[in-house]
Protein backbone atom coordinates (compact mmCIF):
# COMPACT_ATOMS: atom_id res chain seq x y z
CA UNK A 1 0.00 0.00 0.00
CA UNK A 2 0.97 3.11 -0.98
CA UNK A 3 0.90 6.64 1.64
CA UNK A 4 1.57 9.87 0.35
CA UNK A 5 1.81 12.30 2.90
CA UNK A 6 1.03 15.69 2.49
CA UNK A 7 3.42 18.99 2.92
CA UNK A 8 1.51 21.24 4.99
CA UNK A 9 0.27 24.74 2.66
CA UNK A 10 3.19 27.48 3.02
CA UNK A 11 0.42 30.12 2.69
CA UNK A 12 -1.40 28.75 5.59
CA UNK A 13 1.30 28.54 8.05
CA UNK A 14 2.55 32.25 6.51
CA UNK A 15 -0.92 33.48 7.38
CA UNK A 16 -0.95 32.19 10.75
CA UNK A 17 2.06 33.71 11.85
CA UNK A 18 0.92 37.32 10.30
CA UNK A 19 -2.13 36.88 12.13
CA UNK A 20 -0.22 35.76 15.50
CA UNK A 21 2.39 38.78 15.07
CA UNK A 22 -0.10 41.45 13.97
CA UNK A 23 -2.12 40.40 16.96
CA UNK A 24 1.07 40.74 19.35
CA UNK A 25 1.75 44.40 17.88
CA UNK A 26 -1.70 45.46 18.55
CA UNK A 27 -1.01 44.01 22.15
CA UNK A 28 2.33 46.05 22.35
CA UNK A 29 0.39 49.63 21.64
CA UNK A 30 -2.27 48.96 23.43
CA UNK A 31 -0.15 48.85 26.63
CA UNK A 32 2.00 51.77 25.46
CA UNK A 33 -0.57 54.00 24.08
CA UNK A 34 -3.89 52.30 24.73
CA UNK A 35 -6.87 53.74 27.09
CA UNK A 36 -5.11 52.19 29.94
CA UNK A 37 -1.39 52.09 28.46
CA UNK A 38 1.89 54.04 29.94
CA UNK A 39 1.01 56.91 28.63
CA UNK A 40 -2.08 57.34 29.85
CA UNK A 41 -1.01 56.63 33.05
CA UNK A 42 0.84 59.95 33.26
CA UNK A 43 -2.06 61.98 32.09
CA UNK A 44 -4.60 60.07 34.95
CA UNK A 45 -1.83 60.72 37.48
CA UNK A 46 -2.23 64.94 36.80
CA UNK A 47 -6.17 64.00 36.60
CA UNK A 48 -5.84 62.38 40.05
CA UNK A 49 -4.03 65.45 41.23
CA UNK A 50 -6.10 68.31 39.85
CA UNK A 51 -9.24 66.14 41.40
CA UNK A 52 -7.59 66.07 44.88
CA UNK A 53 -7.14 69.71 45.07
CA UNK A 54 -10.92 70.19 43.83
CA UNK A 55 -11.81 68.06 46.94
CA UNK A 56 -9.73 69.54 49.04
CA UNK A 57 -11.05 73.32 47.91
CA UNK A 58 -14.68 71.82 48.22
CA UNK A 59 -14.28 70.24 51.47
CA UNK A 60 -12.82 73.32 52.82
CA UNK A 61 -16.23 75.40 51.62
CA UNK A 62 -18.10 72.68 53.24
CA UNK A 63 -16.47 73.30 56.45
CA UNK A 64 -16.80 76.62 56.30
CA UNK A 65 -21.18 76.68 55.08
CA UNK A 66 -20.93 73.88 57.74
CA UNK A 67 -19.35 76.30 60.45
CA UNK A 68 -21.80 79.11 59.56
CA UNK A 69 -24.61 77.36 60.20
CA UNK A 70 -23.49 75.86 63.29
CA UNK A 71 -23.62 79.62 64.45
CA UNK A 72 -27.74 79.54 63.61
CA UNK A 73 -28.07 76.86 66.48
CA UNK A 74 -30.08 78.50 69.13
CA UNK A 75 -27.91 77.13 72.18
CA UNK A 76 -24.71 78.60 70.62
CA UNK A 77 -26.29 81.82 69.38
CA UNK A 78 -24.02 84.81 70.49
CA UNK A 79 -25.30 87.91 70.81
CA UNK A 80 -22.83 89.78 69.62
CA UNK A 81 -22.57 88.35 66.63
CA UNK A 82 -25.71 88.40 65.65
CA UNK A 83 -25.77 92.20 66.60
CA UNK A 84 -22.96 93.10 64.55
CA UNK A 85 -24.31 90.89 61.60
CA UNK A 86 -27.96 92.44 61.40
CA UNK A 87 -26.39 95.99 61.79
CA UNK A 88 -24.02 95.15 58.83
CA UNK A 89 -26.89 93.64 56.40
CA UNK A 90 -29.09 96.72 57.38
CA UNK A 91 -26.25 99.24 56.59
CA UNK A 92 -26.62 100.91 60.17
CA UNK A 93 -24.27 101.46 62.46
CA UNK A 94 -24.40 101.45 66.77
CA UNK A 95 -23.88 104.83 68.49
CA UNK A 96 -20.76 103.01 69.82
CA UNK A 97 -19.36 102.03 66.68
CA UNK A 98 -16.53 104.09 65.00
CA UNK A 99 -17.33 104.54 61.24
CA UNK A 100 -14.55 104.63 58.66
CA UNK A 101 -16.32 105.65 55.18
CA UNK A 102 -13.59 104.77 52.56
CA UNK A 103 -14.32 105.69 48.61
CA UNK A 104 -16.35 103.51 46.61
CA UNK A 105 -14.48 101.68 44.10
CA UNK A 106 -16.75 100.71 41.84
CA UNK A 107 -18.32 98.04 43.83
CA UNK A 108 -15.16 95.67 43.88
CA UNK A 109 -15.11 95.08 47.77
Amino acid sequence: MLTRLKRPSILKQLGATIVLVSFQAYLGYSAISGQYGIESRHEMHGQIIEMKADSARLQAEIDAFTHRIALFDSEKLDPDILTERALALLSMASEKDRVVMLPELNNKL
